[in-house]
């Protein structure tokens, strides 16, 4: 997730856009310059949602949502769309592409690169001023935007203060973060796409061995938050998946080894926690979008479209800080057993 400033922010039709704002580049930090388009139901732009919450920079950043389906055929087109007046086709949270008015994502892409190939994904940062696109990168907005907009914001603001990065915890950030993307982050979707028994088998252990770790890791920090009494990228990264998981990725991608409410004490109140109690969290998870979403896009996992009622609720109420307390939880499957030992940070 590093900033490499010999990369091109755009390389070309095949790839993404890795730009930075930045006070020494061409995108500078200015309120009201960049727009952020997002998608309530995607995990990934969750993320910088959530660091735009916490940095405050909701009025600074404006946003357009797009609907939580139909997504587009197999190859991602049409891709995501806007409700717009003429379509009639309103839904609640997502928003007009308020810059261009488009009907499409994938409209906004191209005023980027007529000739772009790739996806046309959810989040995007957009620059008025220059008329191009500046990062779709989840994981390097999540990154810089913690501390590039800081100029614009008032001097002795916790929010200029904050960073989701200290240095004092950057080897432990990074060595968790890359088991947990690649185990839980994605692995729901490995196994919630799998197309073979065989396929499924080898990858649901892998997503419970990380919520295992991270229950621990809760426990031996003594919380409230996954390193300690810190906020850190650890739980941004989290939160986006753990939040979906009991509402979505244990029916719709059969992760059905255990639940957060019911085998993870420690994750529970984590997580109840951060959606209850810690600004930022909440006000950017919607669950009828999230359901939605899966239910009504994934039409080989799920061709009637139908969306479950439950869990009920989506979040427990009731927050119990006292994590050394806790029992400590976990699936104890012999595939997700072995598969932990290899996860030591």
């Amino acid at each position: 997730m590093e900033h490499d400033p010999s990369k091109s922010i755009h390389a070309g039709p095949q790839d993404s856009w890795h730009g930075r704002v930045s006070p020494s580049g061409p995108f500078q930090p200015e309120a009201d310059r960049y727009h952020l388009y997002i998608g309530l139901f995607c995990p990934f732009a969750h993320r910088a949602n959530i660091v735009r919450h916490l940095k405050g920079l909701v009025q600074a950043i404006p946003v357009s949502v797009v609907r939580p389906y139909p997504k587009g055929d197999d190859k991602g087109w049409p891709g995501w769309r806007f409700p717009t007046a003429a379509d009639g086709d309103e839904y609640e949270g997502a928003t007009f592409d308020n810059l261009f008015g488009s009907r499409y994502l994938h409209e906004v892409y191209f005023k980027a690169d007529p000739d772009y190939l790739g996806r046309y994904s959810v989040p995007a940062l957009w620059d008025t001023k220059t008329s191009t696109m500046v990062c779709n990168e989840s994981a390097e907005l999540l990154r810089w935007m913690q501390t590039e907009f800081d100029p614009i914001l008032p001097e002795g603001s916790r929010e200029r203060a904050l960073t989701l990065y200290p240095e004092s915890l950057r080897r432990k950030i990074d060595a968790i973060a890359t088991w947990m993307q690649r185990d839980l982050n994605l692995g729901v979707y490995k196994a919630g796409f799998a197309t073979s028994q065989e396929g499924y088998d080898a990858n649901v252990p892998a997503v419970f061995a990380a919520l295992n770790r991270l229950e621990e890791l809760l426990h031996e920090s003594g919380g409230p938050y996954i390193l300690g009494g810190e906020l850190t990228e650890v739980d941004v990264l989290a939160y986006p998946t753990i939040v979906r998981f009991d509402v979505i990725y244990v029916q719709h991608f059969k992760c059905n080894l255990g639940t957060i409410r019911h085998d993870y004490p420690h994750l529970n109140e984590w997580l109840k926690n951060l959606y209850w109690n810690v600004y930022g969290f909440k006000e950017t998870t919607e669950f009828r979008h999230i359901k939605e979403n899966y239910t009504k896009s994934h039409h080989g996992i799920n061709p009637h479209g139908i969306t479950p009622m439950g869990p009920y609720p989506d979040v427990e109420e009731g927050v119990d800080l006292r994590f050394k307390e806790l029992r400590v939880g976990s699936v104890k499957h012999p595939a997700v057993l072995e598969h932990q030992k290899i996860l030591t940070s």
